[in-house]
């Protein structure tokens, strides 16, 4: 057959394309303007499509499935409110560097500017909160409008594209012959070397230095290249809250994590004795510097990221460096190598390793009712680093990233800068199925507060239907607890009470509604058994189970405005 005579459908173009670029699972709700698409994929049977309760619901679950494979993630949805309800996940994920390709159908091109029934200027809504937003015009232009848009999501900073497709060039017939195309090349972002030589020079001269590792170690895979370097220069290491697994916490080389929120008590005071910092894929969120004077201080910082804007955007490294993390630290550590530069541990490595084991936080509370710490000492107990861990935004990420142990790159996932509410129950339908092929036993863990849960509760439905199993802890306090802590400044405590009858929502009641299981837990002691049972339901039942621990209404977490102005609300164990 030649060229001129392989006429195809569009869309089927479109999914040979999909299928190419790696994507073997769709989230998406299908409607009128979307289905030539939805027919497409039917023909072709090998991609596995999830039908979703809310679109936003479809944008986490391929963020989800995107940050455990590192593949492009894809959601699907018709035209209008569809495209509008993704934009919530489209933000998460460019706030993040997370790739995702939205798909979102249109009304027929003759009528866009006539006010058809759910027809929306989508690209234009999108345009802030994505790469690329674009919409095909042309149906020859739709499998090079995907290739580009694979491109454009994995290359450089990573990030999600949206796809508008009017539904008359969905039902058109293109020359198309997929045994002849392929993705398109990646650009890659290799560091200039006399700036790589000046790095080298700024830590071998520092008395006090730092490697602070961020997300952009995790989305380059660099975490081997990361240990390596530090071990080899036996220089300490700090992650933030994105880039948790990095390097293993129980590492002696890694020194938490400095904010002043999502912080450890000897991060902070390590950090503040510090010389100098190397921030590898980092953005230097505020939750992370706080008062910047104080974070900056007297140290010098070198700034290295793979998109070049990033650098000086917060505040002015002494050095930057454009790069991709992994080929930097290849390259520095190629460095240090040519220089003969190994060093042995010295006084700064067994410094800050005293604070590390003197300046900690109790966990070993066994109160009524329940504080919260006390809940991730059973969670590091119970899970191994194989674990896969998924949490949003509340005081319980906060919680989380002053308690919880990671090890593993890609087994703690949060979405760190955007923060919706009910974020953790798609994004853990998307782990669990990006593991389907290559770990399909892997268990996957989704931490979550009261509130929050309630957002996107309707997903349960989509893990049911499709058996997904996963294990849901709840951090119950009837409150809208991070923002009543917030509002402790403005001395009010205003409409974020959510209690009412005996324990407000019946949490169970609602996995119970969605044919899953839960169990509420009101004593310290019990939270093990609990979560042990909840382990073997969610493998018997292949559904998600929850456990929903009632802590303590009121508790508060450490914070403050600067990182040597945190203030603590619990007894500290040396005292």
């Amino acid at each position: 057959m030649t060229e001129s005579t392989a006429k195809i459908p569009a869309m089927q173009a479109v999914v040979e394309v999909l299928k190419s670029e790696g994507v073997d699972t769709v989230f998406g709700c299908p409607g009128a303007a979307i289905l030539p698409l939805y027919a497409a994929l039917e023909a072709d049977g090998s991609i596995e499509h999830l039908i979703v309760r809310h679109e936003e619901g479809a944008t986490h679950m391929a963020d989800g499935w995107a940050r455990t494979n590192g593949n492009v993630g894809v959601a699907i949805g018709t035209s209008g409110p569809a495209g509008t309800n993704m934009i919530t996940g489209l933000y998460t994920c460019i706030a993040d560097s997370i790739p995702i390709i939205c798909i979102t159908g249109q009304a027929v091109s003759s009528k866009l500017h006539q006010e058809a029934f759910q027809a929306v200027d989508i690209v234009d809504i999108a345009k802030p909160v994505t790469k690329w937003a674009v919409q095909i015009k042309e149906a020859a232009q739709a499998p090079w409008i995907f290739r580009e848009a694979f491109r454009i999501a994995r290359e450089g900073r990573p990030g999600p594209v949206l796809i508008d497709i009017p539904l008359d060039v969905q039902k058109q017939l293109i020359t198309y012959r997929p045994e002849l195309d392929a993705p398109l090349p990646l650009k890659t972002v290799v560091p200039h070397a006399p700036r790589v030589e000046a790095a080298l020079d700024m830590l071998l001269a520092a008395d006090r230095p730092f490697i602070l590792a961020g997300g952009g170690v995790i989305l380059s895979e660099a975490a081997a290249e990361l240990r390596e370097l530090a071990e080899y220069l036996q220089i300490p290491v700090q992650v933030t809250l994105m880039g948790k697994g990095a390097l293993p916490d129980d590492h002696p080389l890694n020194i938490g994590m400095t904010g002043i929120q999502t912080s450890q008590r000897y991060a902070n005071t390590s950090f503040l004795e510090s010389d100098l910092i190397l921030a590898v894929g980092a953005r230097f969120g505020d939750r992370h510097t706080g008062t910047l004077d104080t974070y900056r201080g007297n140290r010098k910082f070198i700034h290295v990221d793979i998109e070049p804007t990033q650098l000086g955007r917060v505040f002015e490294p002494d050095l930057g460096i454009v790069s991709d993390a992994k080929l930097f630290l290849q390259a520095l550590l190629h460095a240090a190598r040519s220089r003969g530069a190994q060093s042995k541990a010295g006084a700064w490595v067994a410094r800050v390793q005293e604070l590390k084991q003197t300046l900690t936080r109790r966990e070993d509370f066994d109160t009524v009712p329940i504080k919260a710490p006390r809940v991730y000492k059973e969670i590091n107990e119970v899970f191994d680093e194989k674990a896969y861990f998924v949490t949003a935004i509340g005081l319980y990420q906060i919680w989380g990233g002053q308690h919880q142990k990671t090890h593993l790159p890609r087994h703690y996932q949060v979405c760190g800068q955007a923060g919706p509410l009910g974020w953790e129950i798609p994004a853990a339908i998307g782990v669990k199925k990006a593991l389907q092929n290559t770990d399909p036993d892997a268990e996957v863990v989704g931490i979550v507060g009261d509130y929050g849960f309630q957002f996107l509760v309707e997903e349960l439905a989509v893990a049911a239907q499709y058996n997904v199993p996963f294990v849901l802890i709840m951090l119950n306090n009837e409150y809208l607890g991070l923002i009543r802590q917030a509002s402790i400044g403005y001395e009010m405590n205003y409409e974020v009470n959510i209690h009412y009858d005996e324990y407000g929502t019946d949490n169970v009641k609602i996995m119970e509604a969605y044919g899953c299981s839960g169990r509420r837990v009101f004593n310290p002691a019990d939270i093990r058994p609990a979560i042990e049972w909840a382990r073997k339901e969610a493998a018997s039942t292949s559904r998600p189970v929850l456990v929903e621990i009632m802590i303590e209404r009121e508790a508060n977490t450490p914070h403050g405005m600067s990182i040597d102005g945190v203030k603590e609300f619990e007894p500290l164990p040396e005292a």
